[in-house]
């Protein structure tokens, strides 16, 4: 029956989590604490304080096959094993599915049963155990904190290097470590904690302290929990939603995120959108589940916003009926952004990229679209208006408006067939159809000449004014003409009039290829210009690179910059308002 049930001990919850009695519904987001944060919970619990009810669902019958179902974690290392494991449940008992209370009883099992490894600092990302050590929390049974005002029990995560997982650490301090997951057998074993306190000489205090982390596990009725046992998937979302839109913890995207995937019937949501989402940025971007909403909505939807009532279980099977296909072409549109050059940090919209997905997706050509001979022309002129959107910034935060501007380009009705007189990528069509594209004049392409060397939008001007270069593997690179360590030379009245500000700008920046410009180094521009135009063209040469045919010796800088800034203007003006 639903209502406050009896409460029960921390043993007995963890108990049924590892009897898989206790699971996670599919809407539920993963493991976010922070190891303080699991420490500052054991600690509560060693004072007596409450820790909030938790709201459990009981599921039964065939609901336990309405929704997916998946098993706490007891190992987490950060960013590379975060994901629960799906649990089938087609052939097991009854159950309790976790609405509220999921990061707390994740964070007893990882402090209890299993382990926590975070990055060490200025390490690299990739996985290793030197990377991320692995980590057992250990209660420091020396002594109490009472002089700190918010933490009387010291609990720490300490690297297994260093305890070599032994029940009992001795710090360099002389302070002595209590192993905490120990305590659970230490309780049920003929060998209990009055032995082990005496086969290690524990001191009174110590041994005291272990009785009351005891207590804490097995004695105290720390777990109140509200019961839901009505067999309604529907009602469970909706208790979730209204539980966690309350607050700011959880992100209203991350509830759409939840609904989405709970209503997935044949595939594992959560596990194909994560595997996507992680593939892609294995490629060097920073996807997230956001995107994939609103890629879902962009692709099928009437309305693009981030509205509950837009996923619901009719467009999400069609989500699911279709996702293969949006899966491949949220890949082949990401591999082809890499040939472009585009990085995490150089992509400054991937709400911009969304046209690109549309057309992709819905012509059927994302199969090899980034290196097929066939669609070479349609990719220079996606990178073309890819590359000009970015710097005019049309899809921003807040850009629903124009993305239905550039959606409506294709198809002003999403149940009709897509594309049908679309030969090829519609550029000129969707920035006539979007109505921030007016033309753009001087005073912004002379701003946008002001942006300094490796901001996030110097690639997209650079690889705008030199497009020739190969930026499919990287191999280029951002190079002042100029050399910057030649800026201390400038006499005082060019440095009074162009600035560092000025030297390090577009204006005396090129894109080189990697080879180019390790060869080219710290020469001054006048010498490696003489040098690479040693009986070649020298104008065409200059034409190539967008140097201005004027004295290129340093003291003449002014010169060089104005005579630039000319032919630059001019060779955006004409790009940006194609």
């Amino acid at each position: 029956m639903a209502g406050f049930q009896a409460p029960i001990t921390i043993h007995q919850a963890i108990d049924r989590i590892r009897k898989k009695e206790y699971l996670l519904p599919a809407f539920q987001r993963e493991f976010v604490w922070k190891p303080w944060q699991i420490e500052q919970l054991f600690d509560s619990l060693m004072q007596g304080y409450p820790i909030s009810s938790m709201l459990f669902w009981k599921v039964k019958g065939v609901t336990k096959t309405d929704f997916r179902f998946y098993q706490f974690l007891d190992t987490f290392v950060e960013a590379h094993k975060v994901h629960n494991d799906l649990m089938a449940t087609d052939s097991i008992n009854d159950f309790h599915a976790i609405l509220d209370g999921q990061q707390r009883l994740t964070a007893l099992h990882i402090g209890l049963c299993g382990s926590y490894a975070s990055k060490e600092k200025y390490l690299p990302w990739v996985y290793s155990e030197k990377n991320f050590p692995t980590k057992h929390l250990y209660l420091d049974i020396s002594k109490t904190y009472s002089e700190e005002s918010n933490k009387k029990f010291m609990f720490s995560f300490i690297d297994k290097i260093k305890t070599k997982e032994e029940d009992l650490y001795y710090d360099h301090n002389s302070h002595v470590w209590f192993r905490v997951g120990r305590i659970l057998s230490l309780h049920q074993e003929e060998y209990d904690l009055d032995d082990f306190a005496e086969d290690n000489s524990l001191s009174k205090d110590s041994k005291k302290m272990l009785k009351r982390l005891d207590k804490a596990m097995f004695t105290d009725l720390n777990i109140n929990y509200y019961e839901e046992d009505e067999q309604n998937p529907d009602k469970a979302v909706n208790i979730f939603v209204r539980i966690n839109s309350g607050g700011t913890a959880l992100s209203y995207s991350d509830i759409l995120f939840s609904i989405a995937v709970a209503n997935w019937k044949q595939k594992d949501a959560r596990t194909e959108i994560n595997g996507l989402v992680d593939s892609v940025n294995s490629k060097g971007f920073t996807l997230n589940k956001d995107y994939i909403l609103k890629a879902f909505l962009f692709l099928h939807h009437k309305d693009i916003r981030y509205n509950i009532i837009n996923f619901n279980s009719e467009f999400v099977a069609k989500i699911e009926q279709q996702w293969e296909s949006i899966r491949d072409a949220v890949t082949s549109l990401f591999d082809l952004l890499k040939t472009f050059g585009l990085t995490s940090y150089t992509l400054t919209s991937y709400n911009a990229t969304l046209p690109i997905l549309y057309y992709l997706y819905h012509k059927n050509i994302y199969t090899d679209f980034a290196t097929k001979i066939t669609w070479k022309e349609d990719r220079i002129a996606i990178k073309n208006w890819l590359l000009t959107v970015l710097l005019r910034r049309i899809f921003g935060a807040n850009s629903d408006t124009s993305l239905m501007q550039a959606r409506n380009t294709f198809t002003k009705d999403i149940n009709a067939e897509f594309l049908q007189s679309t030969t090829n990528f519609p550029a000129s069509a969707i920035n006539s159809g979007i109505k921030r594209m007016t033309d753009i004049g001087d005073e912004f392409i002379a701003e946008l000449l002001t942006t300094q060397k490796d901001n996030s939008y110097s690639f997209s001007i650079l690889a705008m004014l030199y497009p020739d270069l190969d930026y499919k593997n990287n191999n280029f690179q951002q190079d002042h003409l100029h050399p910057a360590s030649t800026y201390n030379k400038l006499k005082q009245e060019d440095k009074d009039g162009y600035g560092w500000v000025v030297f390090n700008s577009i204006l005396n920046l090129q894109m080189l290829d990697a080879n180019e410009n390790m060869s080219k180094q710290d020469q001054a521009l006048n010498d490696w210009v003489s040098q690479q135009t040693k009986g070649k063209d020298k104008d065409k040469f200059l034409a190539n690179h967008l140097i201005p045919n004027v004295n290129l010796d340093l003291n003449n800088f002014g010169d060089f910059i104005e005579a630039r800034k000319v032919l630059l203007m001019e060779k955006l003006k004409v790009i940006l308002n194609t």
